[in-house]
């Protein structure tokens, strides 16, 4: 196989300048088996999930694994991703999941690492199921929203029971010394009507060997509750982070790793990190829809119906042509898309003008989504709740250093 650098050079209808993709979010299911209700996927901007095949084919899934191989053949690519996703991916048998997985291992260039995960909201996870996955060299991030049943009483089935009780078993299965390899760990979406402190120590009493908070998607056309923020709490995001940063940071050790927090620091440091809501390194995931349609990533559908479609598929299109899409293009162009005050700002390096689809903005007065890249070409909606936690963090690693 030729080197990196010589793959990546002359890969063939590469655009100058574009990073390969490196993140490949293959949807086996569309559907899910609960309706959380901030579920940005099926209750925000955009319907296109039911347009789409409850499942992924046979066929869609062997020529997903086919293009995946394919583009890291023609980038030389060392290591890659494969995240299976949904909807809800365990309504597919775990044994299908396996199958997909080995036939994108056995299909790239030798020596590419191919990691492997599925993220699901536990509820179907049982024991056999996760030893079959493990089997196959698959990983588990679950999904959550705190450890306690309050914490998680958006997360309901189509009738609208809790779902807390299938959460927890699939929390504590997971926790177990004979699953522990297959933990990667659990996404967290932030409440700011929450009590940050019962909710992180709510987590701890899981095991969870890592813990990503997410902000929820939202932006300036939809803002994300309680944004605009009141007088009274100008950052309340920012201030719920803080409180859980310096309970994380002062303990004596560390129970858990916090993805926020650690590639906060390395950025503050100076040290690259790859992250979606942080940082100026381009952005390299793709999403494989179970029709084979390639796409952004979801959390664009929080902006407007139809802002993650390419207008391509694996049948058709290799991932080359998707990064020559403007969307994908404009993404991996750091500071050429970025607002002109956050070019001015100092935290710029470490914010690096915060998640995309948090900066959407439609026109005034305009009726229809605003499809233009200007139309993104704003500071996150987060901006002051970023600036407040990265200040924060800043001022607790001087401190340390003093």
């Amino acid at each position: 196989m030729r080197g990196r650098a010589e793959a990546t050079r002359h890969a063939p209808g590469r655009p100058p300048g574009a990073v390969p993709f490196q993140q490949f979010i293959v949807k086996v299911n569309s559907r899910c088996n609960l309706a959380c209700r901030y579920c940005y996927m099926y209750f925000a901007a955009d319907s296109g999930w039911r347009r789409q095949p409850v499942t992924a084919r046979p066929a869609t899934l062997a020529r997903a694994a086919e293009r995946i191989a394919e583009h890291a053949a023609a980038h030389g690519l060392p290591a890659l991703s494969v995240v299976l996703h949904g909807g809800e991916p365990l309504l597919t048998d775990p044994d299908t999941l396996g199958a997909f997985v080995r036939d994108v291992r056995d299909r790239v260039p030798a020596g590419c690492t191919v990691l492997a995960t599925v993220q699901t909201n536990g509820v179907l996870l049982t024991e056999e199921k996760l030893t079959a996955l493990a089997r196959h060299g698959i990983s588990v991030g679950l999904s959550l929203d705190g450890g306690l049943a309050a914490h998680n009483a958006q997360r309901v089935d189509h009738a609208g029971r809790p779902a807390w009780a299938g959460i927890e078993r699939a929390a504590r299965l997971l926790a177990q010394d004979r699953h522990r390899a297959s933990y990667a760990g659990a996404l967290c979406v932030v409440d700011p009507a929450s009590d940050p402190a019962e909710v992180y120590g709510s987590l701890l009493g899981l095991d969870p060997p890592a813990v990503d908070f997410l902000l929820p998607h939202g932006n300036w056309t939809h803002p994300p509750p309680g944004l605009p923020a009141p007088a009274a709490s100008p950052t309340p995001y920012g201030d719920w982070l803080c409180t859980v940063f310096d309970l994380w940071w002062n303990a004596d050790r560390r129970r858990t790793r916090v993805r926020f927090f650690e590639e906060c620091i390395a950025l503050l440091l100076g040290l690259p990190a790859a992250t979606e809501s942080m940082g100026l390194q381009p952005f390299t995931a793709v999403v494989v829809e179970t029709d084979g349609g390639i796409e952004q990533v979801d959390s664009l559908k929080s902006a407007y119906e139809g802002a993650a479609a390419t207008g391509l598929d694996i049948f058709g299109s290799p991932f080359d042509a998707a990064l020559a899409h403007p969307g994908v293009a404009t993404r991996q162009a750091g500071l050429a898309a970025l607002a002109d005050a956050c070019l001015r700002c100092p935290l710029l390096d470490v914010c690096g003008g915060g998640h995309y689809a948090h900066r959407y903005r439609a026109a005034e007065g305009q009726d229809a989504p605003d499809r233009t890249p200007d139309a993104f070409r704003n500071p996150s909606v987060y901006c002051a709740d970023l600036q407040r936690v990265i200040g924060h963090i800043a001022t607790q690693l001087h401190r340390a250093a003093a």
